[in-house]
Protein backbone atom coordinates (compact mmCIF):
# COMPACT_ATOMS: atom_id res chain seq x y z
CA UNK A 1 0.00 0.00 0.00
CA UNK A 2 1.32 3.41 -0.75
CA UNK A 3 0.84 6.23 1.10
CA UNK A 4 0.92 9.93 -1.24
CA UNK A 5 1.05 13.16 -0.55
CA UNK A 6 2.61 17.27 -1.98
CA UNK A 7 3.47 19.52 0.97
CA UNK A 8 3.37 22.95 -0.81
CA UNK A 9 5.29 26.10 1.05
CA UNK A 10 2.84 29.49 1.17
CA UNK A 11 3.31 32.64 2.56
CA UNK A 12 1.58 31.18 5.69
CA UNK A 13 3.57 27.77 6.07
CA UNK A 14 2.91 24.18 4.44
CA UNK A 15 -0.17 22.79 2.97
CA UNK A 16 -0.41 19.50 2.53
CA UNK A 17 -2.57 17.54 -0.02
CA UNK A 18 -3.32 13.59 -0.35
CA UNK A 19 -2.36 12.70 -3.84
CA UNK A 20 -3.58 9.84 -6.16
CA UNK A 21 -0.64 8.14 -7.77
CA UNK A 22 -3.39 6.35 -10.55
CA UNK A 23 -2.39 8.23 -13.33
CA UNK A 24 1.20 8.95 -12.80
CA UNK A 25 3.35 7.01 -15.22
CA UNK A 26 6.36 9.18 -15.32
CA UNK A 27 8.51 11.61 -13.11
CA UNK A 28 7.07 14.22 -15.44
CA UNK A 29 3.26 13.18 -14.64
CA UNK A 30 4.21 13.15 -10.88
CA UNK A 31 6.61 16.47 -11.31
CA UNK A 32 3.20 18.76 -13.01
CA UNK A 33 1.14 17.35 -10.41
CA UNK A 34 3.51 19.12 -8.01
CA UNK A 35 3.78 22.07 -10.52
CA UNK A 36 0.11 22.18 -10.10
CA UNK A 37 0.19 21.94 -6.20
CA UNK A 38 2.52 24.65 -5.98
CA UNK A 39 1.92 28.88 -5.03
CA UNK A 40 4.10 31.30 -7.30
CA UNK A 41 6.61 28.43 -7.96
CA UNK A 42 7.19 27.69 -4.54
CA UNK A 43 8.85 24.72 -2.86
CA UNK A 44 6.60 21.14 -3.39
CA UNK A 45 8.07 18.21 -1.82
CA UNK A 46 5.84 15.10 -2.80
CA UNK A 47 6.47 12.11 -0.62
CA UNK A 48 5.76 8.93 -1.39
CA UNK A 49 5.67 6.07 1.07
CA UNK A 50 5.31 2.16 0.81
CA UNK A 51 4.43 0.53 3.57
CA UNK A 52 7.67 -0.07 5.84
CA UNK A 53 9.75 -0.86 2.86
CA UNK A 54 10.85 2.62 0.90
CA UNK A 55 10.10 6.41 1.01
CA UNK A 56 11.14 8.79 -1.60
CA UNK A 57 10.93 12.39 -1.64
CA UNK A 58 10.76 14.68 -4.79
CA UNK A 59 11.23 18.30 -4.46
CA UNK A 60 10.16 20.68 -7.29
CA UNK A 61 11.03 24.69 -7.50
CA UNK A 62 9.48 26.28 -10.08
CA UNK A 63 10.78 25.00 -13.39
CA UNK A 64 14.17 24.10 -12.01
CA UNK A 65 14.99 20.04 -12.41
CA UNK A 66 13.17 18.26 -9.72
CA UNK A 67 15.54 16.94 -6.37
CA UNK A 68 14.66 13.47 -5.63
CA UNK A 69 15.96 11.39 -2.68
CA UNK A 70 15.24 7.29 -2.32
CA UNK A 71 15.57 5.26 0.89
CA UNK A 72 15.80 1.95 -0.34
CA UNK A 73 17.15 1.91 -3.98
CA UNK A 74 16.43 -1.93 -4.46
CA UNK A 75 12.83 -1.93 -2.48
CA UNK A 76 11.71 1.00 -4.47
CA UNK A 77 13.00 -0.81 -7.97
CA UNK A 78 10.62 -3.62 -6.70
CA UNK A 79 7.83 -0.84 -6.94
CA UNK A 80 6.15 1.19 -10.22
CA UNK A 81 6.25 4.25 -8.18
CA UNK A 82 9.54 3.40 -7.39
CA UNK A 83 10.88 2.30 -10.36
CA UNK A 84 10.16 5.64 -12.10
CA UNK A 85 12.24 7.54 -9.27
CA UNK A 86 15.10 5.05 -9.28
CA UNK A 87 15.11 5.27 -13.36
CA UNK A 88 15.28 9.17 -12.81
CA UNK A 89 18.17 8.80 -10.39
CA UNK A 90 20.77 6.09 -12.20
CA UNK A 91 19.04 6.72 -15.67
CA UNK A 92 17.46 5.24 -18.32
CA UNK A 93 19.91 2.47 -18.77
CA UNK A 94 18.45 0.62 -16.09
CA UNK A 95 17.64 -2.71 -17.04
CA UNK A 96 16.35 -5.48 -14.75
CA UNK A 97 18.13 -3.43 -11.83
CA UNK A 98 21.57 -3.80 -13.94
CA UNK A 99 23.55 -0.84 -13.70
CA UNK A 100 27.21 -0.26 -15.74
CA UNK A 101 28.34 2.12 -13.46
CA UNK A 102 28.05 3.39 -9.59
CA UNK A 103 29.07 6.66 -10.23
CA UNK A 104 25.30 7.30 -10.77
CA UNK A 105 24.87 5.84 -7.44
CA UNK A 106 25.63 9.48 -5.34
CA UNK A 107 27.24 7.33 -3.09
CA UNK A 108 29.13 9.99 -1.12
CA UNK A 109 30.54 7.90 1.80
CA UNK A 110 28.06 9.38 4.29
CA UNK A 111 26.51 5.84 4.43
CA UNK A 112 29.66 5.25 6.46
CA UNK A 113 29.54 8.38 8.44
CA UNK A 114 32.22 10.21 6.33
CA UNK A 115 32.09 13.95 5.72
CA UNK A 116 29.82 14.52 2.94
CA UNK A 117 32.22 16.84 1.08
CA UNK A 118 34.19 13.86 -0.43
CA UNK A 119 36.51 14.92 -3.26
CA UNK A 120 35.35 13.89 -6.77
CA UNK A 121 38.38 13.29 -9.11
CA UNK A 122 36.79 10.83 -11.64
CA UNK A 123 40.73 8.86 -11.32
CA UNK A 124 38.72 6.14 -9.39
CA UNK A 125 35.75 5.25 -12.86
CA UNK A 126 37.52 2.16 -13.53
CA UNK A 127 37.60 0.58 -10.43
CA UNK A 128 34.01 1.43 -9.64
CA UNK A 129 32.60 0.59 -13.29
CA UNK A 130 31.13 -2.93 -13.26
CA UNK A 131 31.82 -3.90 -9.46
CA UNK A 132 27.97 -4.61 -8.50
CA UNK A 133 25.38 -5.26 -10.77
CA UNK A 134 22.51 -4.39 -8.64
CA UNK A 135 20.77 -1.30 -7.35
CA UNK A 136 21.95 -1.26 -3.72
CA UNK A 137 19.88 -1.48 -0.47
CA UNK A 138 20.72 1.92 0.27
CA UNK A 139 19.80 5.10 -0.05
CA UNK A 140 20.24 6.91 -3.54
CA UNK A 141 19.64 10.07 -4.87
CA UNK A 142 20.33 13.60 -3.37
CA UNK A 143 20.80 13.58 0.07
CA UNK A 144 21.00 17.53 0.06
CA UNK A 145 17.19 17.31 -0.62
CA UNK A 146 15.94 18.82 2.69
CA UNK A 147 19.04 20.23 3.80
CA UNK A 148 18.36 23.36 3.65
CA UNK A 149 14.85 23.26 5.10
CA UNK A 150 16.20 21.58 8.56
CA UNK A 151 16.67 17.68 7.73
CA UNK A 152 20.57 17.78 7.45
CA UNK A 153 21.73 14.29 5.20
CA UNK A 154 22.89 12.32 8.14
CA UNK A 155 19.38 12.59 9.69
CA UNK A 156 17.77 11.87 6.46
CA UNK A 157 20.01 8.66 5.77
CA UNK A 158 19.14 7.56 9.55
CA UNK A 159 15.22 7.68 8.97
CA UNK A 160 13.21 4.39 8.28
CA UNK A 161 10.02 3.74 10.10
CA UNK A 162 7.30 6.49 9.99
CA UNK A 163 10.04 8.75 8.10
CA UNK A 164 7.32 10.71 6.67
CA UNK A 165 6.14 12.07 9.78
CA UNK A 166 9.30 12.87 11.35
CA UNK A 167 10.20 14.51 7.92
CA UNK A 168 6.84 16.98 8.79
CA UNK A 169 7.87 17.82 11.56
CA UNK A 170 11.22 18.87 10.84
CA UNK A 171 9.97 20.87 8.34
CA UNK A 172 6.84 22.42 10.74
CA UNK A 173 4.17 20.73 8.82
CA UNK A 174 3.34 17.57 10.86
CA UNK A 175 -0.41 18.38 11.64
CA UNK A 176 -0.95 19.36 7.73
CA UNK A 177 0.50 16.35 6.53
CA UNK A 178 -1.53 14.31 9.57
CA UNK A 179 -4.73 15.88 8.72
CA UNK A 180 -4.66 14.31 4.80
CA UNK A 181 -3.31 10.84 6.42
Amino acid sequence: MYFAALLARTEDGWEASDTELDDVETLSDLVDRAREASVDDDTVIVFIEQEDAWFGIVRVEGEDDPRIYVSDGAAATRSSYGEILIREILGDDLDGAALDDLDALDLDGTEDGEPLDVPADGDDDEEVAGSSETVPAAPVGDRLVLADLGVPPNDLLALDSDALAEIADALGAAEVLEAVR
